[in-house]
């Protein structure tokens, strides 16, 4: 049937983040680093200088170009570029916690020495301080106290609560090895994400965070993208249909990363609807009459101007070796 792979690599080079776009944002990141020593340095001399580590999909090589909303701001339509960058904060010590200044203390903090950086305000969350840039960008700052090996979030409602997002990020890299593969599919998998919410931005979409651990738990292996795709997600839907649940793998290990997710009717919906149209784009022996299925799943970033139209020959011997089912195209 007809293969995909080179137009869902095209798709990749699409989402994907350039180095120059990389750039521009560990610049934004930077930025943000130099004011808060700054301020540490001059108006809280005698606290500890926090140091930082980058977290996220930007560690992981998992990020995705997002597709640009308009919004209308002070009566003129805006273009923004919704980037998510994750930055930690960590004050190294040796306080127990009830040694320490309080959670709010280290976000007011964190609020004070960012404040005016942008035009909006900083936005003091539950899990972190998040400053929101003109052109749309998010920075997040989730703020840590490590005394010993694991570090603990300063979480408002929760309190003092290990977590390592490094420990993260040797996990990720330890599971994907060399399977660049695997990478691709993950950011195929955020982009989806973001056309969805792009087409109903009603409804939240899983985190990409829990779309990652989703795709390295449910991992099919494929010469093809195609097929390695969505016989991923039937792994992925069949996992979810006996449970619906996501452990984090890394501390907080056993989290269950759906548990305030309220959407798990309409996230099962549409995972189905993509199976079933990478299945009948699997079916098609023309490349060009495929390619519109996988524009129904991803919209019209997925370009089929480069898809052959063209039957091409069977070959359903050589593609059924090894699938999860007797033909990995079908239902």
């Amino acid at each position: 049937m007809a293969n995909c792979t080179d137009l869902l690599h095209e798709f990749d080079s699409t989402i994907r983040l350039t180095k120059a776009r990389k750039d521009s944002l560990k610049i934004s990141r930077n930025d943000l680093r130099k004011k808060i020593r700054k301020y540490f340095s001059e108006e809280r001399p005698d606290e500890i200088t926090p140091k930082f580590a980058g977290q996220g999909s930007m560690e992981t090589d998992t990020a995705v170009n997002p597709i640009p909303r308009k919004e209308e701001a002070g009566g003129e339509e805006q273009t923004l570029y919704k980037y998510d960058i994750d930055d930690g904060i960590y004050f190294i010590g040796d306080d127990f916690e009830e040694e320490r200044k309080t959670i709010q203390t280290h976000h007011n903090w964190i609020c004070e020495a960012i404040d005016g950086h942008t035009s909006q305000k900083p936005i003091d969350k539950n899990t972190c301080v998040r400053v929101v840039f003109a052109d749309g960008h998010h920075i997040d700052l989730p703020i840590y106290y490590k005394k010993e090996d694991t570090p603990e979030l300063a979480h408002k409602a929760k309190g003092w609560v290990y977590s390592d997002p490094k420990e993260f990020i040797e996990w990720f890299k330890a599971q994907i090895g060399k399977k660049q593969q695997l990478i691709r599919l993950i950011r195929y998998l955020k982009a989806w994400c973001d056309y969805r919410e792009f087409s109903n931005s009603s409804i939240k979409m899983p985190s990409g965070f829990i779309m990652t651990i989703l795709a390295v738990n449910n991992y099919y292996r494929h010469k093809r993208d195609d097929i390695a795709l969505k016989e991923t997600l039937v792994n992925i839907q069949a996992e979810l249909s006996r449970e619906f649940k996501c452990e984090r793998p890394t501390t907080p290990a056993g989290e269950d990363l759906f548990e305030e997710y309220s959407h798990e009717g309409y996230f099962m919906n549409v995972l189905a609807h993509f199976i079933e149209q990478a299945q009948h784009a699997l079916r098609e022996g023309n490349q060009m009459e495929a390619c519109k299925y996988w524009q129904k799943i991803f919209g019209n970033r997925f370009s089929c101007s480069n898809a052959q139209d063209e039957d091409e020959k069977k070959h359903t011997g050589a593609l059924a070796i090894g699938a999860a089912s007797s033909n990995p195209w079908a239902s």
